[in-house]
């Protein structure tokens, strides 16, 4: 790995290194690493129960972060600004005038994509949605399945994390396209 990758990694995967790192600055230089970053945790983390509770951390995290922001309920800035911004780069998949959908670095399935507004305009949560953006979350939905028909097209499932107890640890309206193998049910 570059030394150049180890801070974009931290700061885009709250899920692996806990959500302080998740807002970290991101420079080229080891100072953006977190004293408690592990890089055996990077390369042999594995999806078990460790990881729900990662994701679970983070969302605790992130809502703290986010009740405490004094931005007037946008939040604090996210990595998907990074993203939209073209400071970080992303692998697109879709991209049109509203939404962009990328695949997430840390998938959860085979396939495992984001899709995002590209203004967030208030979208930190799906609650916390507004009735004049009943056009951009039916954009969001069929951006989505368009994606996922392509890319799954034996099925798939979209997912909308929801504040803290939903495990949002990302205050950006996203959802997640997953599929690529056959999904359990229960999800939670």
């Amino acid at each position: 790995m570059s030394g150049k990758l180890i801070p974009l990694l931290l700061v885009t995967s709250p899920r692996l290194f806990g959500y302080a790192a998740a807002f970290a600055p991101v420079t080229a230089n080891s100072s953006s690493i977190p004293a408690t970053f592990n890089s055996r945790r990077l390369l042999h983390h594995e999806s078990t129960g460790s990881n729900m509770a990662d994701e679970v951390a983070a969302a605790k995290t992130a809502a703290e972060e986010y009740n405490s922001s004094e931005n007037d309920g946008a939040g604090p800035a996210t990595v998907f600004d990074n993203i939209l911004s073209g400071k970080w780069p992303s692998n697109k998949v879709h991209e049109d005038d509203l939404s962009l959908a990328f695949r997430d670095i840390n998938p959860q399935a085979p396939v495992h994509i984001v899709v995002i507004p590209k203004n967030r305009d208030g979208l930190t949560k799906l609650s916390n949605a507004r009735e004049d953006q009943k056009d951009i979350l039916g954009h969001l939905m069929y951006v989505a399945q368009s994606v996922g028909k392509k890319e799954c097209p034996e099925g798939f499932r979209i997912v909308v994390n929801d504040g803290e107890h939903g495990a949002q640890s990302v205050y950006h309206l996203h959802l997640h396209v997953m599929g690529g193998r056959q999904l359990g049910w229960p999800p939670g």
